[in-house]
């Protein structure tokens, strides 16, 4: 049930947001080893947000799992979402990667939670 939320300022008219919606997944599920079938990805594009005092591309990025949250798979995940991010113009020290370990009983799915499936 990997989750990733990537929230920027980067203009959508700028950038083919289907190719990189595709990306983003191709290189969040290829870092957390979970089926594509699991990855959830939303992109918002055209945020209004500053990162140090200007409105420069920049963005913060949410990465919500049950499980495979630890710093050793974090730094993983922050380096492929860095390199990812970069295909947008939003350098590596203009963002953040925010990291949830998601208890299984608080994730709903498939008319129940995920710890009974």
């Amino acid at each position: 049930m990997p989750l990733i939320k990537i929230a920027t300022n980067v203009k959508g008219d700028s950038i083919d947001q289907e190719a990189f919606l595709k990306q983003a997944g191709v290189a969040f599920q290829e870092t957390i080893d979970k089926p594509m079938s699991k990855v959830l990805v939303q992109l918002q594009l055209d945020q209004l947000m500053s990162f140090g005092g200007t409105t420069e591309p920049c963005a913060m990025i949410d990465v919500l799992s049950a499980g495979k949250i630890s710093k050793e798979e974090n730094m993983k995940y922050t380096k492929a979402l860095t390199e990812l991010m970069a295909k947008i113009n939003v350098p590596q020290n203009r963002m953040y990667v925010i990291f949830v370990d998601l208890p299984r009983d608080n994730i709903g799915v498939k008319n129940t939670v995920l710890s009974e499936l």
